[in-house]
């Protein structure tokens, strides 16, 4: 009988203990899928595991694609920082005119000290030479800090993830992926099977001359939508390109973020050019969706799937 009592008892312990220690994997693990923000790490774009110990109520935003990406996913309410270039989805300068927002300051190359003063436990800075400095000096000092460097659609995707986990709103952004994969699908299944690709120039600056290379997202977009990048050779993401280099790849398509499209026509030698010999200039800064890699960017996959394929998407 007390043999009995006595292995009872060890089988009691035994199941107290093996539980514990599960609970203790379940909170610490990560791949908890942080729905409750807490004890949750993610893996940044830089590649840097941030563990995240509890919900962050003081967020700062150094982008404003991450300022999209926080709203998104459901973040708005613990956002406390943002850019004086974030516009959206709100008027933040209005916000901040109000003292219902503090601005940092500018998106590109941001001073710490507007950061500090805010007393921040989580900051997203944009990586590619962004925030890059500020990042790796507010992580030196013990400030949390994930870097986002989305250089295609799926990495935007990923970000929006990564968001979610660490701000507590797993859910959310598990949701929001997949409404945005659904999209991406339709577009990508109809363009699977052409084969008569557009050849397309993307211009992002006229002085000088650059376009985008491979490892951009809106490389990235041109091919989703079965669009072929003329530079999709370039060495990096935001090459400085040669004016003859465009007249001989003579590409189909011009997409223009910032130059007067009637300006193609009175460069020398872009006349013999088929997209501007047929009027196929088409302007994408009229917006952010573009330019910022966020869930807008699906927006961007919907415009180009019809100008590239005006048959297969009802606009012929």
């Amino acid at each position: 009988m007390q043999k009995t009592k006595l292995w009872l008892i060890v089988a009691i312990i035994l199941a107290i203990i093996v539980v514990s220690v599960s609970l203790v994997f379940l909170y610490t693990d990560p791949q908890n899928n942080g729905s409750d923000g807490k004890f949750v790490t993610v893996i940044d774009d830089d590649g840097t595991e941030v563990p995240i110990n509890s919900v962050p109520q003081r967020i700062v935003s150094l982008a404003p694609s991450i300022t999209e990406v926080l709203f998104a996913v459901g973040a708005g309410d613990q956002v406390v920082g943002v850019t004086d270039y974030c516009d959206y989805p709100y008027d933040f300068a209005e916000w901040i005119a109000e003292g219902k927002m503090s601005s940092i300051g500018s998106y590109w190359q941001p001073a710490i000290e507007p950061i500090i003063a805010l007393e921040p436990d989580l900051v997203i800075a944009s990586g590619g030479g962004a925030s890059d400095e500020a990042a790796s000096k507010l992580r030196n000092m013990g400030y949390t800090v994930i870097v986002l460097n989305p250089q295609t659609i799926n990495d935007v995707l990923g970000n929006l993830v990564t968001v979610g986990k660490a701000t507590g709103h797993a859910d959310e952004a598990t949701a929001i992926v997949a409404d945005l994969n659904t999209r991406i699908s339709t577009v990508t299944n109809k363009v699977a099977g052409v084969t008569d690709k557009p050849k397309v120039y993307i211009e992002i600056s006229d002085d000088p001359l650059m376009s985008v290379g491979p490892t951009s997202y809106i490389s990235d977009l041109v091919t989703l939508t079965g669009g072929i990048n003329i530079f999709d050779d370039a060495a990096t993401a935001y090459p400085v390109i040669g004016s003859e280099s465009v007249i001989i790849k003579n590409p189909d398509i011009i997409l223009s973020s910032y130059t007067a499209i009637n300006s193609f026509k009175a460069r020398p030698g872009w006349s013999s050019i088929t997209a501007v010999t047929n009027t196929q200039i088409y302007n994408i800064g009229h917006d952010s969706t573009y330019s910022r890699p966020g869930p807008r960017s699906i927006n961007a996959l919907d415009e180009l799937s019809q100008i590239f394929h005006p048959e297969i998407f009802g606009t012929a």
